[in-house]
């Protein structure tokens, strides 16, 4: 592709993730709004995506395909299979295949695709819908380094993006595909404790939230590990010390770690069956 050529770039169902990935290219300036196509079986959805990112929605996945440069695969895993059958034979040398969807692995992928296609697999998460997406990928068949690059920079349009192999994909998954509704717990958690001592339910909801926020933020701008900053907030004898024995007493730790493990183990059961 010549340097002053758009990357067309083609989405296999126009839902909130494919809605979001959109507005991200267009706003980082990785491609233009007419250069992106979206096709779903939802009218409504094809609606909602050409409003909002200002891309054009295609009759057909094989549209999407023929119009398209990079091919990105959102829909349900349930869908998948019907999705990669319209796609046989249209796939040609030029694609790169990004797919976003949860539990299918890449040699799915090239079982319909084949082996000589350009693939990529990606897990992200909810919070790329507000920018702020923490997302891994793995790369297979005949993918190479300049397409890892160029899912780093796709991604990197809603967030932060991390290359594994794909055998660590169902810990991310476990992780971070998983982990917000951990923190909204978190939130939640520590929402009805501002309210138990007394504090109004929406006060109490914004600075809990505002405390998640700011302590993430502490944690990836200055790079320090979390048990130094967290000692730095621990005086001696003080009321934070006391508020950690409490959460040590509950098992916070243990509780979180073993919500990672159970949710690897059950991604890597449902891709077993993909």
């Amino acid at each position: 592709m010549a340097a002053d050529e758009k990357m067309r770039v083609g989405f296999l169902g126009a839902g909130r993730m494919a809605t979001a990935l959109a507005k991200g290219l267009v706003s980082a300036h990785f491609t233009t709004a007419d250069a992106i196509l979206a096709s779903d079986p939802s009218p409504a959805a094809r609606e909602t995506f050409s409003r909002t990112t200002g891309g054009r929605a295609a009759a057909t996945n094989i549209d999407v395909a023929r119009g398209s440069d990079v091919l990105v695969l959102a829909v349900k895993p349930a869908h998948m299979a019907e999705v990669l059958a319209d796609l046989r034979g249209e796939v040609q040398a030029r694609h790169l295949v990004i797919s976003v969807a949860a539990g299918v692995p890449l040699k799915t992928l090239g079982a319909s695709l084949g082996s000589q296609t350009r693939m990529a697999r990606v897990m992200p998460n909810t919070p790329c819908l507000v920018g702020a997406g923490a997302s891994a990928y793995a790369l297979g068949g005949a993918a190479t380094p300049d397409d890892g690059k160029l899912v780093a920079r796709l991604l990197q349009t809603v967030g932060i993006a991390v290359e594994l192999p794909e055998t660590l994909l169902d810990a991310v998954t476990g992780l971070s595909g998983s982990g917000p509704a951990y923190v909204y717990q978190v939130i939640e958690a520590l929402s009805d404790g501002g309210v138990f001592m007394g504090l109004p339910r929406d006060v109490a909801t914004r600075l809990a939230s505002q405390t998640v926020l700011g302590a993430a933020q502490m944690v990836l701008q200055t790079g320090e590990a979390p048990a130094v900053l967290k000692d730095a907030v621990a005086s001696p004898g003080g009321t934070t010390i006391a508020g950690l024995h409490a959460l040590e007493e509950g098992g916070l730790r243990a509780a979180l770690m073993n919500a990672v493990r159970d949710a690897t183990l059950r991604s890597r059961q449902l891709g077993e069956t993909a």
